[in-house]
């Protein structure tokens, strides 16, 4: 298997389905020849041409309302949003059309969202959000969140073929950060959680780019405990399961979480836990997530704001200890 980058590995799927599916089309701002804001698109404008790689107003209500009218019409749209934080612009056609299609009317959204999301380059309040929370709450809309490049891979050809609208979170620090193996052709990554790390002590439960501070953290409390990490990838469907089974087998839970912390993807988990795992919890449920405060432009600041591997050791550390 090549060794891609997270961004390539996006990349990569877009092309596949692009090439397996004349119906699959891309659309957003600067996706053409440019080659989008962060290059994931960078030359499918050459391959497909540009009718099947559209450049776009700024105008996201507009992408997202051609989109949900592409999909009616038996396309396969995948629109890029530049930074996530400007989904909140297209949230009507997003939210009430897309999002409510099959319910009002039987027919399917076959569209998807992608979403460059998070902090951790200094992009300040504007440009570092995750808006995961406000996708979560609107029926009719599946999120996923991927931190490998294996799964970016695979959750977006899922996504492009799932009949519903979805919303695809992939990590602005992860683009170039992260490595991984990924199969060529084209597979489907389930929208299910997966075992980032097995252990017995404790269970970390995160998604994106904080599955990685949880491993680095879960490597320097080798010494002291058996952690185990479980990474969410989707979170709309919620893979209750998986969760549960973990929590089951360490009794201890810390859920890690870059978004502001109230009303949190996070807070959904611990909400699952509080519900059906009570009898099985050794210590109170922790979580640990952003202050909820907008990113600051600032480097220093950014990362006194968001979730660092020390933090996530500290935290565990007192959960181990109670």
């Amino acid at each position: 298997m090549p060794t891609l980058t997270y961004l390539q590995a996006i990349s990569d799927g877009l092309r596949e389905e692009m090439r397996a599916d004349e119906r699959v089309l891309v659309l957003g701002e600067d996706v053409g020849a440019f080659g989008g804001a962060f290059k994931v698109t960078d030359g499918l404008h050459a391959e497909f041409g540009a009718d099947r790689v559209q450049d776009t107003p700024i105008a996201e209500a507009a992408i997202i309302g051609t989109s949900v009218g592409a999909a009616i019409a038996g396309l396969r749209p995948v629109c890029e949003m530049q930074f996530s934080d400007f989904v909140a612009c297209g949230f009507d056609q997003l939210v009430n059309v897309a999002g409510k299609l099959h319910y009002r009317t039987g027919l399917a959204a076959p569209l998807v969202v992608r979403l460059p999301t998070g902090g951790g380059f200094a992009g300040g309040p504007f440009h570092s959000q995750n808006p995961e929370a406000w996708l979560m709450h609107a029926p009719g809309l599946k999120v996923v969140a991927p931190s490998t490049p294996e799964d970016a891979k695979g959750l977006l050809i899922g996504a492009i073929r799932d009949p519903n609208p979805v919303c695809f979170l992939e990590h602005k620090h992860l683009y170039r950060r992260v490595k991984g193996d990924v199969p060529e052709g084209t597979y489907e990554t389930p929208f299910r959680a997966r075992t980032a790390r097995a252990g017995r002590d404790l269970t970390i439960v995160a998604y994106g780019a904080m599955v990685h501070a949880a491993l680095d953290a879960a490597e320097a409390l080798a010494d002291a405990a058996d952690v185990e990490v479980v990474d969410l990838r989707s979170l709309v469907p919620l893979d209750e399961d998986a969760i549960l089974e973990s929590v089951a087998r360490t009794s201890r839970a810390l859920i890690v979480d870059e978004a502001n912390a109230t009303c949190a993807a996070g807070a959904q988990v611990a909400s699952l836990l509080a519900d059906r795992a009570f009898g099985e919890l050794d210590a109170p449920l922790r979580r640990l997530a952003a202050p909820d405060v907008p990113i600051p432009f600032s480097p220093s600041l950014e990362e006194a704001v968001l979730p660092t591997p020390d933090r996530i050791v500290e935290a565990a550390r007192e959960l181990l200890a109670y």
